[in-house]
């Protein structure tokens, strides 16, 4: 994994190295040991404008590792060069990173971008994506466009029951607000019915049935 991870950070190095070399091969040494060094630098090439660092971008956000994430990220120079749906999660995750820095209008801007990416393979992404998209609007206040979004990604499909559960909670928070209280039981009901098991799902859940319960209708 340590040469993997050094060979994606030093990948534009590397490229610059193997065709050093295979020069100097193509006039001391051979023609096969020069185009060897060719093929493996077009390769890398290839690897270095269509993958970029995100292999070890998404390591260091699995681990928690933000700061390193950040530094990984930054070394991706081109993103418009990605491939599709390696784009739309370099994308999200910029997203997700600057959500954490409190940075709403650029996080919005940047799911915004990896929505606008069309791809078979991003499809699965769309309600995630839409997911994001509303809960950002709703740290921003913009509570109506943020349900409009968040029906749209309970509609196009969220992948984990985690999060469909936090959609929903989200949702009945959103008609409590609107005086929509039989809306808002369902939304509970659905969000409570998943069982959840993460923390701060579960504690939202006990938070909220508190209310939920004085609600008429």
């Amino acid at each position: 994994m340590k040469i993997l991870r050094f060979y994606i950070l030093y990948r534009l190095q590397i490229i610059i190295a193997l065709l050093a070399l295979g020069v100097l091969s193509y006039f001391f040494l051979d023609l096969v040991t020069a185009w060897l060094c060719f093929t493996f630098a077009i390769i890398s090439t290839i690897l270095y404008f269509m993958m970029g660092t995100m292999r070890i971008v998404q390591e260091a956000v699995q681990e928690g590792d933000v700061d390193r994430a950040i530094l990984y990220m930054e070394k991706i120079k081109f993103p418009r060069l990605l491939f599709k749906p390696i784009r739309s999660g370099y994308y999200m995750l910029q997203s997700n990173l600057s959500m954490a820095t409190n940075d709403l209008d650029k996080a919005e801007a940047n799911i915004r971008k990896s929505l606008k990416i069309k791809s078979k393979i991003v499809g699965d992404m769309e309600g995630t994506n839409l997911m994001q998209l509303g809960f950002i609007e709703l740290k921003k206040g913009n509570s109506k466009q943020a349900r409009l979004h968040l029906l749209e990604a309970v509609k196009a499909g969220i992948p984990d029951k985690e999060s469909l559960a936090a959609v929903y909670l989200q949702l009945s928070s959103i008609e409590a607000g609107r005086i929509q209280y039989k809306m808002a039981k369902q939304y509970f009901k659905k969000a409570k019915d998943l069982k959840p098991k993460s923390e701060e799902v579960v504690n939202q859940i006990k938070s909220f049935e508190k209310q939920i319960t004085r609600m008429p209708g």
